[in-house]
C-alpha cells in the first residue's frame, strides 16, 4: 500500500483530485445561481451534480493513464509547489464557505433571540426575530381563471410556515394588497413589517405544475434562496412541504415537529376537491358566501376526511347572519329559521373539523364563532385561547377574538389585540372596519376617521365602511359629512337605499331632537348610531333585541359601548339586555367590564 500511496502522489492524483473539486463545487454554484434567473428547470442542476459525481473517478483514471507530472527540473518542482499552495488555499476557501453556510445562524436566529425566550418572551414577537411575508404568487398559465389556484399556493405555504415555530408569518391577507404590482420589495416589507419576502410564480397545464419560489431579505432585496419545481399536480402537497421546509433550512431554523408530524398535513387525496377548496377560500377572502358553500358542500361531500374543506364551510356559515341578506328580512319567525340554520351547519362543520384534525386552529376559531352567536361567551373565549394555542398569529381568530373582548366590555384588552392584528395585518379592509368600531368605543374618533378613509373600495364592504365612517363623523360633530358619506354608499336592494337616504336627512339635522322617536324609520345595525344624534338614544336597542329574538348574538353589541351611549347604559332596558344575551352570567364568572362593576347581590352598574 506505501508504493500505491507513493506512486498516487507520483503521478499527482491528489493534486488533480483537489483541483477537480475545487472547481466542481464552483461550476455548482454558479449553475444554482443563474437556473432561477433564467427559469431553468430544476433537473438541470441535477444533471450537472450528476456528471460531476461521474466524472471524478472518469478523471483521476485519465490522470493515472497519462501520468501528469511536471518535467523534473527546478523550475518544474517550484511550479509544482506553487499550484499545490493554491489549491491547499482553494480548498480551505471552499471548506471555510461550507462550514459558514452551514454553522453560521442567519439573521434573528442568533443567541439573542434565544435570550429572549429564557427571558419567558415568544421570539415571534420581538423585532429581531423572523418575520415573513408571502406575496401573491404570479400566475403564469395564460388562463386568468387559474388566478385561484396561484393564490392558494401562496396562502398553503404561508400556512405551512406558520406551524414552525421560529417563523412569524405576517401579512397573510394583507400581501394581496400588492397583487400585480410592480414591486418594490424593500418598500412592501417595510408596509408589512418582513424581514423577509417570499416570491414566486405558478404555471399549471393539465396534471403538471411547475412553482417557482425564492426567499429575498427584505431589506436590500437579495436572492437567499431559490429553486423551481417541476411535478405532477398529484403531489402538490409535497411540493408545498419541500418548498416550506427549504426556506426553514435556507433561514437555519428548526422546523419544530413532533415525530410523524409534517407541516403540510389533513388534505384530499381528491385533486378536483382541493381545487374546488382553493376556489371558495378566494370567495371566502371576498365575502362572496354564497358561491363559497355551493362549492363546498360538494367538496366535503365527496371527502368527508378534508378537514381544512370543513373549517373553511364552518367560518362560512358563521358570516350567514352577518353578510347574508336572508337574515334581515322582516318577519322574525323566518328569520329565525334561517339563522338557525346557518348556525347549526357552522357548528356541525367546525365540531367535524376539530373531531379530524385537533391542531386545526381554523376549527377551533369557527367553533367560538358558533358560540360567540349564541351568547355563550366563555365558551367562546375558551375555544379562540385554544385556537391561538395553535397559531398566535391566525389573523382570522385574532380578528374574532378581538371582537369578541369588545362585545363583552373588555375594551382595553380589545384594542390590544386589534394592535398586534394591524401589526400582522394593516391593509385587510374588514379588518380595519372592525377595529374602528373599537377604536371608537375607545374615545380615537380621530384616529378612527384616519383608518377608515384608508380602507379602499370595495363592492362588499363599501356600504359597512361608508356607515362605520359616517359614525366615527358624527362622533366628531361633523353630521353634514356622516350624510354625505352615507349617501355614497351603494345598497343592495331597493329598502336599504331608502334606509340609507332617511339616515341622511336626519343625520343632517342634528343635533336637533326629534320630537316622535317611535315614528323614526327602523334602522338596522349599521345605521342605528343614527338614533344617538336625534335625540331618540333609545331606538339603538331595537335592532339588537330583534337579534336575540331570532336567536343571534352579533357585533352590533360592540356600539354600545360607545362614549355617548353612556346614559343609555343607565337603564333598565340595557340592563334587561344584556342578562339575556348571558353577558352577566360571563362578567361574574371572568371579571367585569372595563366600564361596569356589581352592585349589591343581584345588580350592576355601567358607567
Amino acid at each position: 500500500m506505501g508504493d500505491f500511496f507513493a506512486e498516487l502522489k507520483r503521478r499527482h492524483i491528489y493534486r488533480v483530485a483537489a483541483a477537480y473539486a475545487v472547481v466542481a463545487w464552483v461550476l455548482l454554484q454558479l449553475v444554482n445561481n443563474v437556473a432561477p434567473v433564467l427559469d431553468l428547470p430544476v433537473w438541470v442542476a441535477r444533471a450537472f451534480l450528476l456528471l460531476f459525481v461521474v466524472g471524478f473517478p472518469i478523471t483521476l483514471l485519465i490522470a493515472w493513464m497519462r501520468e501528469l507530472a511536471p518535467a523534473d527540473s527546478a523550475t518544474g518542482r517550484a511550479a509544482a509547489g506553487k499550484l499545490d499552495w493554491v489549491l491547499v488555499g482553494a480548498i480551505a476557501v471552499v471548506i471555510g464557505l461550507v462550514s459558514y453556510q452551514q454553522f453560521t445562524p442567519a439573521p434573528g436566529s442568533t443567541t439573542a433571540q434565544q435570550q429572549q425566550q429564557a427571558n419567558g418572551v415568544p421570539a415571534q414577537l420581538k423585532p429581531g426575530g423572523i418575520s415573513i411575508a408571502v406575496l401573491p404568487f404570479a400566475n403564469l398559465s395564460g388562463d386568468s381563471t387559474q388566478e385561484f389556484f396561484s393564490d392558494g399556493m401562496s396562502e398553503e405555504i404561508t400556512a405551512a410556515l406558520a406551524k414552525v415555530p421560529s417563523v412569524r408569518m405576517v401579512g397573510r391577507s394583507s400581501a394581496f394588497q400588492f397583487k400585480g404590482q410592480s414591486r418594490d420589495l424593500r418598500a412592501i416589507g417595510q408596509a408589512l413589517g418582513a424581514n423577509y419576502l417570499i416570491d414566486g410564480s405558478v404555471r399549471k397545464a393539465g396534471d403538471q405544475v411547475r412553482i417557482t419560489a425564492q426567499l429575498v431579505q427584505a431589506d436590500n432585496g437579495v436572492s437567499i434562496w431559490t429553486n423551481s419545481y417541476d411535478r405532477e399536480l398529484k403531489n402538490i402537497f409535497a411540493t408545498q412541504s419541500d418548498i416550506a421546509e427549504a426556506i426553514a433550512a435556507a433561514l437555519r431554523v428548526p422546523l419544530g415537529l413532533k415525530q410523524g408530524e409534517s407541516l403540510v398535513s389533513n388534505r384530499t387525496n381528491d385533486l378536483e376537491s382541493y381545487q374546488q377548496y382553493l376556489r371558495a377560500k378566494a370567495l371566502y377572502r371576498a365575502r362572496a358566501i354564497g358561491g363559497a358553500i355551493a362549492l363546498l358542500g360538494p367538496v366535503v361531500a365527496r371527502d368527508p376526511s378534508f378537514a381544512p374543506a370543513w373549517a373553511l364551510l364552518a367560518r362560512i356559515h358563521n358570516l350567514e347572519p352577518i353578510f347574508g341578506a336572508e337574515a334581515r328580512i322582516r318577519n322574525v319567525d323566518e328569520a329565525r329559521r334561517i339563522v338557525q340554520i346557518a348556525i347549526s351547519k357552522a357548528e356541525a362543520a367546525a365540531r367535524e373539523a376539530i373531531r379530524l384534525d385537533p391542531r386545526n386552529a381554523d376549527g377551533y376559531g369557527a367553533l367560538a364563532g358558533v358560540q360567540r352567536s349564541r351568547g355563550n361567551w366563555s365558551a367562546a373565549d375558551d375555544l379562540y385561547k385554544q385556537a391561538m394555542a395553535l397559531d398566535a398569529n391566525e389573523p382570522d381568530n385574532l380578528n374574532g377574538y378581538g371582537s369578541i373582548l369588545a362585545n363583552v366590555g373588555r375594551l382595553k384588552e380589545s384594542l390590544r389585540l386589534r394592535q398586534q392584528l394591524r401589526d400582522l395585518e394593516p391593509f385587510v379592509p374588514i379588518y380595519n372596519i372592525f377595529t374602528s368600531l373599537i377604536m371608537q368605543v375607545a374615545g380615537q374618533r380621530r384616529e378612527t376617521i384616519v383608518v377608515l378613509e384608508a380602507v379602499p373600495a370595495d363592492p362588499v364592504l363599501n356600504f359597512v365602511r361608508n356607515a362605520a365612517l359616517a359614525q366615527a363623523y358624527a362622533g366628531d360633530g361633523q353630521f353634514a359629512k356622516a350624510a354625505d358619506t352615507l349617501l355614497i354608499s351603494a345598497a343592495e336592494n331597493q329598502e336599504t337605499r331608502r334606509a340609507v337616504e332617511d339616515a341622511a336627512r336626519l343625520l343632517r339635522q342634528a343635533p336637533k331632537k326629534v320630537s316622535s322617536p317611535q315614528t323614526l324609520p327602523v334602522f338596522e345595525s349599521d345605521l342605528n348610531f343614527v338614533y344617538a344624534y336625534i335625540g331618540a338614544l333609545d331606538r339603538v336597542l331595537d335592532y339588537s333585541e330583534r337579534e336575540v329574538e331570532i336567536g343571534f348574538v352579533g357585533l352590533n353589541a360592540i356600539r354600545l359601548w360607545l362614549p355617548e351611549y353612556a346614559p343609555l347604559r343607565k337603564t333598565d332596558r340595557f340592563k334587561a339586555y344584556v342578562r339575556k344575551i348571558h353577558l352577566v352570567d360571563y362578567w361574574r364568572a371572568r371579571g367585569w367590564p372595563d366600564l361596569c362593576r356589581p352592585v349589591g347581590a343581584d345588580d350592576f352598574v355601567c358607567d
